[in-house]
């Protein structure tokens, strides 16, 4: 099996890629496109130069790496807005794919924290509900899995026809090594961590600058979270 899990930052992806990283079964990719975007677009983004110099700026050779068998399973982080016009998605085809979605609120809130003034562009929506109108899939919401970890991952596994392993509630704190670069910078809260974090609380309040991004993107989300994958009540 190879999931391909797709997110915007700020989502709780890192910890999804530790939840499976924790299982014996799976071999894990951080963001194998994110170098090959980062080259097209000319976006600056923290650590630009140390993650050209340390990973795959290729798109074809970023696929081509997504389409090998992971140890049985490979699960690989990925964030739509990575993936740019003209690079290839033939390799996603054959994959389980998720769609990992948070309210934009938080997003925002989270992004801000690491990086000013995100826009519309940095965040993803747009792109994720895009992508999922082309290649369908799965879509959980990062909210509910904080608010139970066990219950919505079991959901999630039973939904894709894996069985569920405890393993995947816990795993060490400190980086990992298949981590990308970008990790110093991103990834702190994650690596003081050693399971998921507890649910969460009322949605933040975004600054003035970021109102606008937030309008843009709560529709996208909206649609998107009209589709998720919810616990039986």
């Amino acid at each position: 099996m190879r999931i391909a899990m797709w997110s915007g930052p700020r989502n709780l992806s890192t910890a999804m890629m530790y939840s499976f990283g924790a299982r014996s079964d799976f071999a894990v990719m951080d963001e194998p496109f994110y170098a090959a975007y980062l080259a097209r677009s000319g976006a600056l983004h923290p650590m630009r130069d140390d993650i050209l110099k340390h990973h795959e700026t290729d798109p074809d050779k970023a696929a081509l790496a997504c389409a090998k068998a992971g140890s049985p399973h490979l699960y690989m982080k990925h964030m739509p807005h990575h993936m740019l016009d003209g690079f290839p998605m033939e390799w996603a085809a054959d994959c389980v794919n998720i769609h990992l979605i948070r309210h934009p609120a938080r997003v925002i809130a989270s992004y801000a924290a690491k990086r000013e003034a995100p826009t519309l562009e940095d965040i993803g929506f747009r792109q994720q509900a895009e992508l999922y109108g082309r290649i369908g899939g799965l879509i959980i919401d990062s909210t509910d899995i904080r608010a139970d970890p066990e219950g919505m991952l079991r959901d999630l596994c039973r939904a894709i026809d894996l069985v569920f392993d405890p393993a995947m509630l816990h795993w060490p704190e400190g980086p990992r090594p298949e981590d990308g670069v970008w990790a110093a910078h991103w990834y702190g809260a994650v690596h003081r961590s050693t399971g998921f974090a507890q649910a969460e609380g009322p949605l933040p309040k975004v600054d003035a600058q970021s109102e606008a991004v937030l309008a843009q993107a709560l529709p996208y989300y909206q649609m998107l979270s009209a589709n998720k994958l919810s616990r039986p009540c």
